[in-house]
């Protein structure tokens, strides 16, 4: 990893640029620190999700969620590294296995909300798509790793599951959407 501050401000990027890890220069609206900044909103809604009363289980997990973002906002810092392993994929498809397995199988489209924390998951959800969808436009000669981007797209079907098992423990019922509805 690149060298870690001591001092906050630099002043570096007051010009619009800024130093990824390998301390390349680049501008602050390029796709990789889009993606950077995309990646800490969802570490950051991951952490306000984390404030709720969880299922010791489902907290846990967060907190290694937590790492694994942290670990890929590194490997976009760190052009041409791999930082997210292939097993954390799979990790994530285990623990959306054994939620899943206690929920009833969806007949409907389901609306966000429910308890607070199963909001939230929503919200962290939504924010995860986005991601997902800015790590494709990154396109520097440095593609984000396969296990980047499954990781990411296995992470917004946990966070949905979750809302889901979220509002389960709550005694929330799934709030169904309805097409007859006028706004």
């Amino acid at each position: 990893m690149g060298k870690r501050l001591s001092k906050i401000y630099t002043r570096t990027g007051d010009e619009g640029s800024t130093g990824l890890g390998d301390g390349t220069r680049v501008p602050k609206n390029s796709p990789r620190v889009e993606a950077m900044g995309q990646v800490d909103e969802l570490n950051s809604l991951i952490g306000l999700m984390m404030t709720e009363a969880l299922p010791k289980e489902i907290h846990q997990f967060l907190m290694a969620v937590q790492h694994t973002l942290f670990d890929l906002g590194g490997e976009l810092s760190l052009p041409g590294h791999t930082l997210v392993s292939p097993e954390r994929v799979i990790a994530v498809e285990n623990i959306l296995d054994e939620l899943n397995a206690t929920l009833a199988p969806l007949e409907e489209f389901i609306l966000p909300g429910g308890s607070r924390a199963a909001a939230l998951c929503h919200v962290a959800r939504s924010t995860c798509r986005r991601v997902e969808r800015v790590l494709f436009s990154v396109d520097d000669g440095h593609t984000v790793s396969d296990a980047s981007r499954q990781y990411i797209n296995r992470l917004s079907d946990l966070l949905f599951v979750m809302a889901r098992s979220l509002n389960q423990a709550a005694g929330e019922p799934d709030i169904l959407w309805q097409n007859d509805h006028a706004a």
